[in-house]
């Protein structure tokens, strides 16, 4: 009877216990909040900078200055939205003008230096 029961022991110890050390519903929680953790360290910020880009982009008008995801700096002619095109001047000698796309414009160029602008308010 004793070696009956001893081979219990055994079987038991051998068999994998459910939900005990080390299985993936231990691992779950930090999991969550690897991927919250990401989600605001992330996307988060990206969405954010996304939507502040599209709003430059919507109030882009005639005679604002820009600056293009190469590197050239011009000044607004021409708008057409239903087309997504911007023509810009980007020599005043020779009046020389090129058409670009609006996601090709980085960022409108205003005459106030950014430190200044946030002094005043």
């Amino acid at each position: 009877m004793e070696a009956f029961t001893a081979i219990r022991l055994f079987a038991q110890e051998a068999a994998p216990a459910a939900g005990g050390p080390g299985s993936i519903l231990d691992m779950l929680p930090a999991l969550v909040g690897i991927v919250i953790l990401f989600y605001f360290l992330m996307f988060r910020p990206e969405s954010r900078k996304r939507a502040a880009q599209q709003a430059v982009l919507e109030q882009i008008k005639k005679n604002d200055r820009i600056v293009t995801i190469g590197g050239v700096y011009g000044i607004v002619t021409n708008v057409q939205r239903d087309v997504d095109r911007v023509t810009i001047r980007v020599d005043e000698a020779n009046n020389t003008k090129i058409d670009i796309t609006f996601g090709s414009i980085a960022r409108v160029v205003t005459d106030t230096p950014a430190g200044e602008a946030s002094d005043k308010s």
